[in-house]
């Protein structure tokens, strides 16, 4: 028997489902976001929400997903077209740009990370440090770095200076995120440039 497609009326309500909830996690964290809040927001009820996800942690993990999917897209477009040390700066610019205009994405991240013990995709997770290092290496490969630079501790290296660059930008709202990545990109350029 085939799987029933949800309708284009379900798909539009999952995604009003993802949003608000987003946007309360955002406001409340995760514990103050209950289905209850979640049904209320939408204008619906608990009833209806549990009829699209089974439980609030489903709700939630979805718009986790969708954050990470909003991110993903936003700085793979940004750093496909490129090679070497571009590839790389188009991923520190991007990523800041987008955490920095979508401040809601930016605690939904955070609270899936600190409140989901089944998210796996940390800060310091294998598969961010190896896309970073990749690019990295790529730099390097490129000719646009030294050809000591160890990918894998660059790597570290620039995603905690990117994680700081995010956790003042929600304490400070007037922190110049662009700046502290266009600093960082020339730290990079300076330290292991040719």
């Amino acid at each position: 028997m085939p799987i029933r497609q949800p309708t284009l009326t379900e798909q539009a309500r999952r995604t009003q489902l993802i949003g608000v909830t987003i946007s309360l996690v955002a406001r409340h964290g995760y514990p103050g976001t209950s289905l209850a809040r979640i049904a209320e927001a939408a204008g619906i009820s608990k009833a209806a929400v549990l009829y699209h996800f089974p439980s609030k942690d489903a709700v939630v993990r979805a718009a986790y997903a969708s954050v990470l999917d909003g991110v993903v897209a936003r700085v793979g477009a940004a750093v496909e077209p490129l090679a070497g040390a571009a590839a790389l700066e188009a991923y520190i610019r991007s990523l800041v740009a987008y955490l920095r205009e979508n401040p809601d994405h930016t605690r939904m991240i955070i609270e899936g990370l600190t409140a989901d013990a089944d998210v796996t995709d940390t800060p310091h997770s294998p598969g961010r440090t190896e896309s970073v290092a990749a690019l990295v290496a790529a730099a390097r490969d490129a000719g646009d770095y030294r050809s000591d630079v160890d990918p894998q501790v660059t790597a570290v290296i620039i995603n905690g200076a990117l994680d700081a660059i995010v956790t003042v930008s929600l304490t400070d709202p007037a922190f110049d995120t662009a700046r502290a990545a266009d600093e960082l990109i020339t730290m990079l350029g300076r330290a292991w440039g040719r």
